[in-house]
C-alpha cells in the first residue's frame, strides 16, 4: 500500500491555480461582454429613431412648408415627452436651429453636425450625461434631429456585468460544492489508508519500497510535537500566576468545561456553636488553590462532610452553593459513618499508606478490614461524583492518597473523563512500596488517571519504577507515560505552593511589633535569639529531631544558653492512633529535660517552649515574621509548605530558613541551610550558622527564596495541572482523528475511552 502523501501538498497550488483561471476568464469575458451589450443598446436607439422620424416626417415638412414655428415646437415638444428621448428639433441647412424643444438648446447644438445631407448617428458626452444624436435629411428644409439620453443604457450595462458576475459565483459555488464532494469522498478514502499507514508503522511494517508510509507517521508526530512544544514554550514563559491569570486560563484553554475537585477535606465545613451555624474555613493550601478554579468554572466539590451542622445545611441530594456570602459552585458531601472513617482513613489511609510512603521508619500496619472499608469508601465517592457529572467528558481533580483506587473506578464509570490525580505525599522506591499487600490494586487504581501528579520528579521515577518491578505495562519515559490495558498515563511533577501574595500578610504587623509581641506572650527575654517550628504533632515532621538539634547545639556552644529558644508549635492530630499520642507524650518529656539541662534562673524557664495547640493563619505568619530562623526538619515530606509560608511572611527580606534536605521544598529553595534531620550533630551547627549570618547574606537569600515561592505559587499548580489536561485532550482528539473505529464486539461497540 502507498499513500500519494505529496498530493495533499500540492493541494493548495491546484486550488489557488483554478481559482486564479477563473479570474482570468471573468476579466476577459467581462469587456466583451460589455462590448456586445453597449452595441446592441446603441442599435435599439437608432432604431427607435428611425421609427419616430418616419412618424412625423410628414408633419414637420408642412408644418416647415406653412413657416409654422409654433406649432412645429409644440410638435416637437410631444415627441420629446418620451423616458429616453430628451429632444427633438429642425436644424437648417446652414446649421441653424430653426425650431426645437426645450432642452434642445441646452443639450445639442447644430454646428456639432457634419456637413452633408445624409443620415447621421453620433454619441456625444455631454455636462448631461452622454447622448446619442440621430439626424435625419428632410429637403429641402433642412434636418431632423433627435437626441436621445444613454443614461438608461449606463445603468442596463452596470445591470448587466452584475448579473454576468453573479452567474460566474453561482457557477464557481457549484464547482466549488461538487470539488469539496469529491474532496469528502477521496478524504474518507484516504484517512482509512492513513489508519492502515499507522497500524503498519506501529507493527513495524515499513517496507523499503513504501517511503510514502514514513512521511506519513513522520507528519503525524510532528502534529503532536508541535503541541510538546507549546507546552515547553507556556513552562518556560515568565507569567505571573494570580486567581485571575487561572481563570483566563481556563475560560481560554478548557471553555465550557465541567470541572469537579474530589477530596477528603471539605472548603467549607458548618458547625453548631452556642451562637449558631458557623462556616469554617479550613486553612489549606489545597482549598486556596483550587478555589479560583471552581469560582471560575462553577463546577462541583466532592468531599466527606464532617462538620456538626453540615446535614443540616445540604439540601436533598446532599448539595450546598458554596461559598456563602456569594455562591459559585456546589460543594456535594458524602457521608461516612464512624466505622468507614476508622477503617479508611484512619486506619488504611494513616496506618498504612501515611507511614509506608513517608519511610519515617514507624511501622506500617495493613489490616484486611482496613483495605475492604478503603475499597467500599473509594467506590462510594465515585458512584458520587458519577451522580454529580453533567456531561461524559467532565475534568475530575482528585486530590491525595485517601483515592488510590478512585480513577480506576472512575474510568469505568466515564471512560471519557479527563481523570487529574494528585498525590500530595512522597512515593517511595519500589522496594518499600512492595511491602504493601495491595500494591497491584494501588498502581492499577492510579494508572485509571489521564494525568498521575507528584511534588517531585524523584516521585515519579520512584513510581515509574514501582510500576516497571510490579506490573505488565509499556514504560516511556522520553514521553513520562505508562498505558495499561490499552490506557496511557501521564506522570509529571507538580510541585505545589502557597497563595502570592499571602492574604494574611496584608494585615500583618510590622516585624519589630511581632517580635516583642511573641516574646512578651511566651514569657521569653526581649532579646532573644528565636526559632520557631510550626507544623502537626506527626512523627515525619521530625519534632523530636529538632529538638535533640537544640540540646546538642548548647551543648557544644554554652555560650548560647539563655540567649537562644525553640518556640515549638505542634497541633494535635489523629489522636486516635497511638503512634500519634505516643509522640506528643515522648516530645513533651524531651522538651522537659532539655529545659532541666540547659535552663537558667527563673527569668528564663528553658530553651525549648512547646506549645500543643492549633493557630490561625495570622497567628502563624506573627510568629514567622518575629523569628530569627525557622526550622524544618521533616523525616519525610512531598512538599511543605511551612517553609514557604515563612519565606513570604518575610517581606523585610530577613531571617534563615533551615530546611531538611528530604523535604520536596529544597530542591525549590536551595537557598536555605539543607541539613539533614538524622546527622543531630549538623543539624546545630545550622543553627550557628544561621544565628550569625551577617544582615546582607540573609537578605541575598530571602530574596531568591521570595522570587521563586512568588513565580511558583499555587495558582501556577492547579494552571499547570489544567493547562496540561488541556493539552492532553487536544492531543487525543488528533489521534482520535486516525484511530480505527472500535471493532464491533458481539454486535455492540465499546464505548470509547476518552482522555
Amino acid at each position: 500500500m502507498v499513500i500519494d502523501w505529496s498530493f495533499w501538498r500540492r493541494m493548495p497550488v491546484i486550488f489557488g491555480a483554478a481559482f486564479l483561471g477563473g479570474l482570468v476568464l471573468v476579466g476577459a469575458m467581462l469587456p466583451v461582454a460589455t462590448g456586445m451589450f453597449d452595441r446592441w443598446s446603441r442599435r435599439d436607439v437608432d432604431m427607435r429613431s428611425r421609427l419616430a422620424f418616419d412618424s412625423m416626417r410628414d408633419q414637420v415638412a408642412e408644418l416647415a412648408q406653412r413657416g409654422d414655428s409654433d406649432r412645429l415646437v409644440a410638435l416637437f415638444e410631444r415627441i420629446a415627452d418620451d423616458q429616453r428621448l430628451i429632444a427633438a428639433g429642425l436644424c437648417d441647412a446652414g446649421g441653424t436651429m430653426r425650431s426645437a424643444s426645450r432642452q434642445m438648446q441646452e443639450r445639442f447644438a447644430c454646428s456639432t453636425l457634419p456637413a452633408g445631407a445624409d443620415e447621421v448617428a453620433l454619441t456625444l458626452p455631454t455636462a448631461g450625461g452622454t447622448i446619442a444624436v440621430n439626424a435625419f435629411p428632410l429637403p429641402p428644409y433642412g434636418r431632423v434631429v433627435l437626441v436621445h439620453d444613454l443614461g438608461f443604457s449606463t445603468t442596463r450595462v452596470s445591470r448587466f456585468r452584475a448579473g454576468l458576475v453573479l452567474a460566474f459565483v453561482l457557477v464557481a459555488l457549484i464547482a466549488a460544492a461538487l470539488a469539496a464532494l469529491l474532496a469528502l469522498m477521496f478524504a474518507r478514502h484516504w484517512l482509512g489508508l492513513l489508519r492502515q499507514a499507522i497500524d503498519d508503522l506501529r507493527e513495524g511494517k515499513t517496507p523499503p519500497q513504501q517511503p510514502a508510509l514514513l512521511g506519513v507517521g513522520e507528519d503525524i508526530q510532528k502534529a503532536l510535537d508541535e503541541l510538546d512544544f507549546v507546552r515547553k514554550r507556556i513552562d518556560a514563559t515568565h507569567t505571573e500566576w494570580t486567581p485571575e491569570t487561572l481563570t483566563v486560563a481556563l475560560a481560554n484553554e478548557l471553555p465550557g468545561s465541567e470541572v469537579i475537585v474530589v477530596s477528603n477535606r471539605e472548603p467549607y465545613i458548618h458547625n453548631e456553636t452556642s451562637k449558631g451555624v458557623n462556616v469554617q474555613r479550613p486553612a489549606s493550601g489545597l482549598v486556596s488553590a483550587l478555589e479560583p478554579v471552581m469560582r471560575a468554572c462553577g463546577g462541583t466539590w466532592v468531599a466527606h462532610g464532617s462538620g456538626s451542622a453540615d446535614r443540616a445545611t445540604v439540601d436533598s441530594a446532599d448539595r450546598v452553593a458554596v461559598p456563602p456570602e456569594q455562591p459559585s459552585y456546589t460543594l456535594r458531601r458524602v457521608w461516612l459513618s464512624e466505622e468507614e472513617q476508622d477503617g479508611y482513613y484512619y486506619g488504611f489511609a494513616n496506618e498504612g499508606l501515611w507511614p509506608l510512603c513517608h519511610i519515617a521508619f514507624v511501622r506500617p500496619v495493613f489490616r484486611e478490614s482496613d483495605w475492604a472499608m478503603y475499597k467500599a469508601v473509594n467506590a462510594k465517592f465515585a458512584d458520587a461524583v458519577a451522580a454529580e457529572a453533567r456531561r461524559p467528558d467532565p475534568i475530575i481533580l482528585i486530590q491525595d492518597y485517601h483515592f488510590a483506587l478512585l480513577p480506576r473506578m472512575l474510568r469505568e464509570r466515564l471512560p471519557q473523563a479527563t481523570i487529574v490525580t494528585f498525590w500530595h505525599i512522597p512515593w517511595p522506591n519500589s522496594e518499600t512500596f512492595g511491602i504493601c499487600p495491595y500494591r497491584e490494586e494501588i498502581i492499577d487504581g492510579l494508572l485509571g488517571s489521564s494525568i498521575l501528579g507528584f511534588h517531585t520528579q524523584f516521585h515519579c521515577n520512584n513510581f515509574f519504577d514501582t510500576v516497571d518491578r510490579f506490573m505488565e505495562s509499556r514504560i516511556d519515559r522520553d514521553t513520562a507515560s505508562i498505558a495499561l490495558g490499552g490506557h496511557d498515563t501521564v506522570v509529571r511533577p507538580y510541585p505545589i505552593s502557597i497563595e502570592w501574595p499571602p492574604t494574611a500578610l496584608a494585615s500583618a504587623k510590622p516585624v519589630p511589633e511581632c517580635r516583642a509581641e511573641v516574646r512578651e506572650r511566651h514569657g521569653l527575654p526581649a532579646d532573644i535569639r528565636l526559632a520557631v517550628g510550626i507544623e502537626r504533632f506527626d512523627y515525619t515532621k521530625g519534632i523530636i529531631d529538632r529538638m535533640q538539634a537544640v540540646d546538642s547545639f548548647l551543648t557544644d556552644h554554652p555560650e548560647w544558653r539563655g540567649k537562644f529558644a525553640l518556640l515549638q508549635i505542634a497541633a494535635p492530630t489523629r489522636s486516635k492512633l497511638a503512634s500519634y499520642r505516643n509522640l506528643q507524650d515522648e516530645a513533651v518529656a524531651l522538651a522537659g529535660d532539655i529545659n532541666a539541662r540547659h535552663g537558667g534562673d527563673g527569668a528564663f524557664a528553658g530553651p525549648i517552649v512547646l506549645v500543643a495547640e492549633h493557630h490561625e493563619p495570622a497567628d502563624v505568619f506573627t510568629l514567622f515574621r518575629a523569628a530569627d530562623l525557622c526550622v524544618v526538619s521533616s523525616l519525610h515530606d512531598g512538599m511543605n509548605l511551612v517553609a514557604k509560608e515563612f519565606v513570604a511572611a518575610r517581606d523585610d527580606e530577613k531571617g534563615v530558613l533551615v530546611l531538611s534536605a528530604f523535604a520536596g521544598a529544597s530542591r525549590e529553595l536551595g537557598e536555605a541551610l539543607i541539613v539533614n534531620p538524622y546527622h543531630t550533630h549538623a543539624m546545630g551547627e545550622a543553627f550557628v550558622q544561621a544565628l550569625v549570618m551577617p544582615e546582607q547574606e540573609q537578605q541575598e537569600r530571602m530574596r531568591l527564596m521570595r522570587e521563586q515561592v512568588r513565580a511558583r505559587n499555587v495558582y501556577r499548580w492547579a494552571g499547570q495541572m489544567l493547562l496540561d489536561a488541556s493539552r492532553l485532550r487536544k492531543r487525543q482528539r488528533i489521534s482520535r482523528l486516525v484511530a480505527p473505529p472500535p471493532r464491533a464486539v458481539n454486535g455492540t461497540r465499546p464505548s470509547p475511552v476518552g482522555a
